[in-house]
């Protein structure tokens, strides 16, 4: 079982690549296979909705960048965002990418660790709302992080209860997603 960290943030001296270290170093005792994927790596090219929409292409994309995404989204069996909460709202890089491609997310389980001022209540909502399109199953587990309060210096200090919400979280990624490996091996 594959699981890509996503890191949802593109900016500059971004503190979203931090907290995805820091789920990466939590899940390194795991049974599954965490790995670290970063938009900004990709530097992805604004969805262009007049071309052809991503879900009539089915995998076959003219943008290498694209192309490259889409195959190492397609690697994996299900996802954790880290999300920040950018104007009471989805980050756009992040919400760029998900749009570039569809039948690589399909039908996989995903979680979500945000982070920001008001720790990013608001930015799982919308994701959760927005992944269903593609028929993901997003677990109720999710990490939530002030930037006000567990980031020093821009540094992630996580509380007592980080990690402990954070194992609730991979335990219930990890069951969700062997199932959606059911159920997508089925259709």
């Amino acid at each position: 079982m594959r699981i890509g960290i996503v890191v949802g943030s593109v900016r500059e001296g971004r503190v979203g690549g931090g907290i995805a270290q820091w789920v990466h170093e939590q899940a390194a005792e795991r049974d599954a296979e965490y790995v670290r994927i970063d938009l900004k790596a990709f530097e992805l090219p604004v969805y262009d909705a007049a071309a052809i929409p991503a879900f009539v292409r089915d995998g076959a994309y003219e943008d290498p960048r694209v192309a490259a995404f889409a195959q190492e989204i397609a690697a994996c069996d299900g996802f954790v965002f880290v999300t920040p909460e950018y104007n009471h709202g989805v980050p756009g890089a992040l919400k760029n990418a998900f749009d570039s491609i569809f039948t690589e997310w399909w039908g996989k389980a995903i979680a979500f660790v945000s982070y920001g001022a008001a720790l990013g209540f608001r930015v799982v909502e919308q994701w959760r709302v927005i992944v269903a399109n593609t028929n993901m199953f997003d677990v109720k587990a999710q990490v939530a992080i002030s930037t006000i309060l567990h980031l020093h210096d821009g540094v992630l200090v996580p509380s007592e209860r980080h990690p402990d919400e954070l194992r609730m979280l991979f335990d219930s990624l990890e069951a969700a997603t062997a199932a959606m490996q059911v159920m997508r091996a089925r259709t």
